[in-house]
């Protein structure tokens, strides 16, 4: 199939052109993404090059009306407006604003996200799951995550919290999963036991193996925290029948950017998933990833991509998130208006109570939502969402892309702009043309991996 990250302009085919349309190619054929429905259209090849010689020549309207009369674009969609407010379902608990690696361009600022160092106090995070629980009605489903710093510096209050939280939620009727962000270099026994009790999700920060990850995130003296990570992630995952899971995160900077190798060594240690995510912004500006970065990293996850498409050829769906989750996003496609819950139905909660647009915001008066005793500033809330609205957002109002991506995270725009566009049409329009692919030649495979986790 043609690569996307190809060319003498390696982003021409897939920067916008249009903001109704996108075109592309795949094994399968010629399509047409009609981005208001989500819904993929096969070309006829003498429709596919009419559309794309318009657009080649800058006509955008009139490709788009060749395209409605083509029958493979929606007519004129309702805008959806911005939410005045939106219940809280899930909050992330920054039990711990410390750390005890010293890792090179942590957006934390080794866990005190700028502040002073220290753990949240046992009646705070009852405060905020009093909060969470209390507002929930029967039958809904909450999420309460445990994140730092190093969560388990401050395990006395992580283990109290999550019974806590369970029991309370029992006697309302109310479901509730809980997930930890972890280094993994402080796990012991008694951790693995509630993990186990409660069903976790961990989410294991991994920026490669052994001198890789070494030299990304070592210890604050300066030694390599691998060896004991990879000890710990053996003892979570050889618990028979475990009803957790364990997830591979993986913080790319320009330093680890060989991403085949991490991924296979990653998966070869056991983990039950594979996923990348690029640091775009530092509060230090170091590792931040620039656009000769951005292009590797393209090149990088399509090796992964095409390792995964290798594996479905022998009967097996390899566990890599990031193209597991964007062919799930494709089918389940939404005019989605947020990226994701921050501001609205996911907050975070610093180590003294405040209540901030997510975690990676703790500390930092750009998202800062009140506090889990006084509860969410509702004018900041509303404010926050008609701000953060898909449509006030340029240039990803004019974007073909903007249904997928929803403007990207929160913080790293509002931090840093959005350097990633590219990157990120790039990476959507594979996975374009491998789920049209997949649509055609293996559509009970395409089915088995929609379901999975």
């Amino acid at each position: 199939m043609p690569d996307p990250a190809q060319g003498t302009d390696r982003h021409g085919a897939t920067r916008p052109r249009s903001a109704r349309l996108h075109l592309f190619e795949s094994a399968a054929g010629h399509f047409a993404l009609d981005v208001e429905s989500g819904r993929i259209h096969q070309l006829p090849a003498g429709h596919a090059s009419t559309l794309d010689t318009t657009l080649r020549l800058g006509d955008p309207g009139r490709a788009e009306l060749a395209a409605l009369a083509f029958g493979i674009l929606t007519g004129t969609v309702a805008e959806v407006e911005a939410p005045k407010n939106v219940p809280l379902k899930a909050v992330s608990l920054a039990v711990a604003q410390r750390c005890n690696l010293g890792c090179t361009y942590c957006y934390a600022q080794q866990g005190t996200f700028g502040g002073a160092a220290g753990n949240m106090p046992a009646d705070v995070a009852k405060a905020a799951i009093d909060r969470l629980i209390h507002a929930a009605e029967p039958g809904e489903a909450l999420t309460l995550a445990f994140m730092g710093g190093e969560p388990l510096v401050n395990r006395k209050t992580l283990h109290a919290s999550t019974r806590y939280a369970a029991g309370e939620a029992a006697a309302r009727g109310i479901g509730i999963g809980f997930s930890i962000t972890t280094n993994a270099t402080l796990l012991r026994e008694e951790d693995i036991a509630l993990f186990e009790e409660y069903g976790f999700t961990l989410t294991i920060s991994l920026d490669g193996l052994d001198a890789t990850h070494d030299r990304l995130r070592p210890y604050r003296s300066g030694n390599g925290s691998f060896a004991t990570v990879a000890k710990n992630v053996s003892a979570l995952l050889a618990v028979d029948q475990r009803r957790y899971r364990v997830l591979a995160r993986v913080t790319v900077t320009p330093k680890n950017l060989d991403l085949p190798e991490i991924m296979n060594g990653l998966l070869d240690m056991g983990f039950d998933a594979v996923m990348f995510s690029p640091m775009l912004s530092a509060p230090s500006g170091k590792e931040e990833m620039l656009a000769a970065d951005l292009d590797r990293l393209l090149d990088q996850l399509i090796r992964c991509g095409e390792s995964f498409r290798e594996g479905l050829r022998q009967g097996h769906i390899l566990p890599f998130s990031n193209v597991i989750t964007t062919l799930q996003r494709i089918h389940s496609y939404r005019r989605e208006q947020y990226p994701c819950g921050a501001g609205g139905g996911y907050m975070g909660v610093s180590a003294d109570g405040g209540l901030y647009a997510c975690h990676r915001f703790v500390n930092d008066e750009d998202g800062h939502m009140g506090d889990v005793f006084s509860g969410v500033d509702r004018d900041k809330q509303s404010s926050w969402l008609d701000s953060r609205h898909l449509q006030k957002q340029s240039p990803c109002n004019s974007c073909w892309a903007r249904y997928l991506c929803s403007g990207s995270c929160h913080y790293e725009a509002i931090k840093r702009g959005r350097p990633a566009c590219d990157y990120i049409r790039g990476w959507l329009t594979y996975c374009l043309a491998l789920y049209t692919e997949l649509s055609h030649a293996q559509p009970d495979t395409l089915k088995k991996i929609l379901a999975s986790h």
